[in-house]
């Protein structure tokens, strides 16, 4: 709601967020206060891993919209390409941690969510964590009806992403950057690990500009044609990272901001590294 009312109309949802019941009762809230209309908003949900079986899409979608309580999505996303055993548990692993995979292939997967948009429950169908061969994979799909609109990935100055944002846009696909802050409040993070919104450089140009280094995360992202959807917790803060429209970087600061890529996923799914639609083993 606090996102709404700063001018938010971007929502990112996820079955596997276990929170769209909420966000379904604050969209609802807003529309009845009249602040926003339901075509002023662009909702966006996806489709978890133990639901890639044909028969299980639609109910999967429904359930989706019963819970944010719309009848349609603006777009629905193929959560990641691997498919998981179907049943209650999120997360189905085996004796050693690994995901149990279910048997099924993501071109399939796709065709049923082709039919969600015929049946008129979203308005387009994308992907999410899919490496380029995956997207070649889709793309030459024999009797492809509807190319993935979008690719949500991971992507920030320590993941930039290069080659798969290019070859993404290459296609028409737009790209849409998750934990483009580098997701400070995970629950996994080490000391050790490398924090974006500390970082030395990235606060030195934020100084310039009078800006915060979330402010710089995300206007990087937008001079590169790449959505951003910052998650936070806090009014504040929600509001400031909205403020990313009144400043530009130069191009000399771009290319800094790009010189700090080292390949450092927060998210490598790694229960999945043994299937075989694990993505983060290709180059791109």
């Amino acid at each position: 709601m606090a996102a709404i009312d700063a001018g938010y109309r971007h929502i990112d949802c996820a079955y596997a967020y276990h929170n769209e019941n909420e966000i379904g009762e604050g969209i609802q809230q807003k529309i009845k206060e009249g602040v926003v209309k339901r075509e002023d908003l662009f909702v966006v949900s996806k489709l978890w891993s133990t639901f890639h079986e044909k028969s299980l899409v639609k109910g999967a979608c429904q359930k989706t919209l019963a819970n944010l309580k719309l009848d349609y999505l603006d777009l629905y996303l193929m959560h990641w390409p691997m498919g998981f055993k179907a049943g209650e548990e999120l997360f189905p692993a085996d004796d050693k941690g690994m995901a149990i995979p279910s048997n099924t292939d993501f071109l399939d997967t796709w065709e049923a969510m082709e039919e969600l948009v015929d049946a008129g429950l979203v308005k387009a169908i994308g992907i999410s964590n899919f490496n380029h061969e995956q997207i070649e994979r889709i793309l030459n799909k024999p009797g492809l009806k509807y190319k993935p609109a979008n690719n949500q990935i991971e992507c920030n100055p320590y993941l930039t992403q290069e080659k798969l944002v290019t070859y993404c846009q290459s296609k028409g696909i737009a790209v849409t950057a998750y934990s483009p802050l580098g997701s400070p409040d995970r629950p996994w993070a080490k000391p050790e690990d490398p924090s974006l919104l500390d970082d030395p450089k990235i606060k030195e140009i934020a100084a310039k500009h009078n800006k915060s280094t979330a402010q710089v995360l995300l206007r990087f992202q937008i001079q590169r044609n790449v959505i951003v959807i910052p998650k936070s917790a806090s009014p504040q803060r929600i509001v400031e990272n909205f403020k990313v429209f009144d400043f530009k970087l130069t191009k000399e600061e771009m290319a800094t901001i790009f010189s700090f890529n080292r390949n450092w996923r927060v998210y490598t799914m790694s229960m999945g590294k043994t299937h075989k639609d694990y993505p983060f083993n290709a180059e791109y």
